[in-house]
């Protein structure tokens, strides 16, 4: 995965990852930030200082705002803290969509089968100017966005929804 990342990009996932073998150790090692979604004064601590490494740095943080897998066929609820995190450092939003692969992919199993999804990097989001009191509506924004996108895709390859 670290191949298609752009450079100087750090994901963040949640703490639990670090602990699946290999797995865990490949996150690691690739220098994922982790976060502890149990404990929300660490999980915003991590997220300022991922801000201040951002600015300093000039490292792009990519955040997975559902927070976790969703198998249903849409969008979850997004969680805020990525959108915290952007106002923060005062930087664009780039939302990236992956179409449905509920078709090639079984939950029961945790296995993917032979399939197609399509990938499709909306515009930047602008943040410049926006103060903790704006991230609900651009946390919608976004999303509302993304899930247009999300049905487009999943529609175009024939996938449920």
């Amino acid at each position: 995965m670290m191949e298609v990342l752009p450079d100087r990009c750090v994901p963040i996932a949640k703490k639990e990852l670090m602990y699946m073998g290999t797995v865990g150790l490949a996150c690691w090692l690739g220098g994922i930030i982790f976060i502890n979604r149990k404990k929300t004064d660490d999980a915003i601590s991590v997220m300022s200082e991922a801000a201040q490494t951002m600015l300093r740095e000039d490292v792009r943080v990519w955040v997975f705002p559902e927070g976790t897998r969703n198998h249903s066929g849409s969008m979850l609820p997004f969680k805020r803290g990525a959108f915290h995190l952007a106002v923060q450092a005062q930087v664009p939003v780039i939302p990236i969509v992956i179409s449905s692969y509920r078709d090639f992919y079984s939950k029961k199993e945790r296995r993917f089968a032979t399939g197609r999804c399509t990938v499709q990097v909306l515009p930047p989001m602008a943040t410049q100017g926006l103060s903790a009191d704006d991230v609900p509506a651009l946390t919608d924004r976004v999303r509302q966005a993304m899930l247009v996108a999300f049905e487009g895709l999943s529609g175009e390859l024939g996938a449920p929804q």
